[in-house]
């Protein structure tokens, strides 16, 4: 794969009238990418387990323009009947046990539902050629712990914990559907996301948004000192539609989406209170477990290949993000 820039703006060519999937498509990031979707045109169906009526997908009423199926993604039989029955062209698969903590605590289904998931929805995509592409999602944590300053996607996968082999063993399996059978496939890795929409509240942005608006002290899990990068969803979102707009090109590759703002939980606390102007209460709790000190991607392999980079930044976003926590 060389270095090129394909023209994005083509978006609306490649997804207009698309029958697109978006497995996990009402959750936080799901529902940004199929806001986005509805924007070119795209015909969407969402897999999903449960919905929130606080969520951005419910808030937005994305609902509305949605084909919503109860499926999980674990089904293989379910998934190959979605696909086929409502002849699939594009998927984004984002539906996962998202958390590191509640893998600490349910390794057997974290690892069924982000293994498991991906193979159902390889497989499907194989035996229906109709697929075009497919975008699997996946994280930083699939490298595990490299001693590094920048991850490099030629880098070993080398997850330890049940989180992590997770998404390294996922991500193992994507490439070898397409070493194998050729499939339209592209990796995608981030950092941490955050932005509208994300409920969880043992990620830390909804941690110390919420900890000003209930004036409560928050609970920092590790040493305060773990460094990530901090990415906007709607810049992940952008990520996703110029791998799959260029996806004949692509496939078979995995690329990082990273971000200037690595930043450790204390340099993340300290911004968040200098834009908002709000002193934050908080206490080192250290009780962190199974989780990395320090991860930052390298993304300029997507940068020369697609064109990506971010756009976004904590501090530019995060008046708007509060608003939104405020408006719940």
């Amino acid at each position: 794969m060389g270095s090129r820039k394909p023209a994005l703006e083509s978006l609306e060519m490649n997804f207009k009238s698309a029958n697109i999937l978006v497995t996990g498509g009402t959750g936080f990031i799901g529902s940004h990418l199929v806001e986005e979707l509805l924007k070119k045109n795209a015909n969407i169906f969402s897999t999903f387990l449960v919905t929130d009526p606080r969520s951005y997908f419910k808030t937005r009423k994305l609902d509305r323009k949605t084909v919503l199926l109860h499926q999980d993604v674990c089904d293989f039989e379910s998934i190959f009947d979605v696909i086929t029955k409502f002849n699939i062209d594009y998927i984004f698969h984002l539906a996962a046990q998202p958390l590191v903590e509640t893998a600490y605590h349910n390794p057997k289904q974290t690892l069924y539902t982000n293994i498991l998931g991906t193979i159902n929805i390889l497989e499907s995509a194989r035996l229906y050629p109709k697929v075009r592409g497919i975008v699997v999602a996946s994280s930083d944590k699939a490298y595990g712990k490299l001693d590094k300053e920048k991850y490099l996607e030629e880098d070993s996968l080398k997850g330890t914990h049940p989180y992590e082999v997770s998404k390294s063993a996922a991500d193992l399996i994507t490439s070898s559907y397409f070493k194998t059978y050729n499939l339209p496939v592209v990796v995608t890795r981030f950092g941490n996301i955050y932005g509208e929409g994300d409920l969880n509240e043992s990620r830390i942005i909804p941690s110390i948004l919420n900890s000003i608006l209930k004036n409560e002290t928050l609970e920092i899990r590790s040493d305060g000192k773990y460094v990530r990068d901090y990415l906007y969803v709607k810049d992940v979102v952008s990520g996703y539609l110029a791998v799959a707009a260029d996806i004949d090109n692509l496939k078979g590759e995995a690329f990082n989406f990273g971000s200037s703002d690595t930043l450790s939980v204390m340099e993340l606390v300290e911004t968040v209170e200098k834009i908002l102007r709000k002193k934050i209460k908080y206490k080192i709790m250290n009780t962190a477990k199974n989780e990395i000190k320090y991860q930052s991607l390298d993304y300029s392999k997507i940068r020369n290949a697609a064109g990506w980079k971010p756009k976004s930044s904590v501090a530019s976003t995060i008046k708007e993000i509060f608003k939104w926590y405020k408006s719940l």
